[in-house]
């Protein structure tokens, strides 16, 4: 069983888009998940280009580098990590690792030379992002979504969101969702 890795992939609308685009290309699949299509045989040439066609018309991207997918996963992992979707006991770093089977080292260089940007950092504004989604929600409180994301404390949350955003949790709550950003645009 073959993949295709999927750039810019990062939540259920985008999930939808490409089984729209596999639906139309006809090609058959088993699993498509976050940055990653799961395929039941491989593709022709023409299918190939004819997908690729119609994935990039959507703002998607196919990566075929290993590097390039590599640091894709990184993403992923990120995002599950901070939408819930896993939620280890674990250090951020030891579950990236394990998950990857990689040294955590060589995942945060090949992550840094790549995208410019540290895996920590990049995971800080996923959880930012994340902490405005759930302000938005107003179904939690401050405390509940610091321990959500995995914050030591609130003030670790609150520390962490005005560096990011220039605003507290509590003033961007009152201003709402005008300050969101989409988790593919981070």
């Amino acid at each position: 069983m073959s993949s295709l890795y999927i750039k810019n992939m990062v939540c259920d609308r985008c999930k939808a888009a490409i089984k729209g685009e596999l639906d139309k290309n006809r090609i058959a699949y088993d699993s498509i998940e976050l940055g990653e299509v799961k395929l039941k045989e491989k593709l022709s040439d023409k299918q190939l280009f004819s997908f690729e066609a119609g994935v990039e018309s959507l703002g998607f991207e196919l990566i075929e580098d290993k590097s390039a997918r590599l640091v894709s996963q990184i993403k992923k992992a990120i995002i599950e990590w901070v939408q819930g979707k896993e939620n280890p006991k674990l250090k951020f770093s030891v579950y990236l690792s394990e998950l990857l089977h990689k040294e955590y080292t060589s995942l945060s260089n090949l992550f840094s030379t790549v995208e410019g940007t540290t895996i920590e950092r990049y995971l800080i504004h996923q959880k930012v992002e994340r902490a405005k989604e759930l302000l938005v929600y107003d179904e939690l409180s401050l405390s509940e979504i610091a321990h959500k994301l995995h914050y030591s404390s609130l003030q670790h949350l609150s520390t962490q969101f005005k560096k990011v955003t220039g605003l507290t949790p509590s003033h961007f709550k009152k201003i709402g969702a005008a300050k969101r950003v989409s988790i593919d645009k981070v």
